[in-house]
């Protein structure tokens, strides 16, 4: 199982670095669905996918008309959701409201 690490990526021009205080590294779980389950139960669409790396759902973007991911966050506590586009690797803090990179 994948290993995540990640680092806090600073804005441009930010007046004071960004913190995160969930960054502790975590196996990646696999995704439950092969798309946002709510936009699939209800046949909403999505712009793009995050997976909640605590628990494995998968949900739809705050672009996305649902922001289901956003929801499950919110309700579940579960802090961190990385990108299932292809070709990107991010990820977003719900908490802290950070983007996400991965560490090297």
């Amino acid at each position: 199982m994948e290993l995540l690490r990640w680092r806090v990526e600073q804005p441009l021009g930010a007046a004071r670095a960004r913190t995160c205080g969930h960054l502790e590294p975590a196996p990646a779980p696999a995704a439950r669905t092969a798309g946002c389950g709510a936009c699939l139960r209800s046949g909403g669409s999505w712009v793009n996918l995050l997976l909640c790396t605590s628990c494995g759902e998968v949900g739809c973007c705050d672009s996305s008309p649902g922001r289901h991911a956003h929801g499950h966050a919110e309700r579940t506590g579960h802090p961190v959701a990385r990108t299932l586009k292809a070709g990107e690797v991010w990820g977003w803090c719900y908490v802290d409201e950070v983007f996400l990179v991965p560490a090297h």
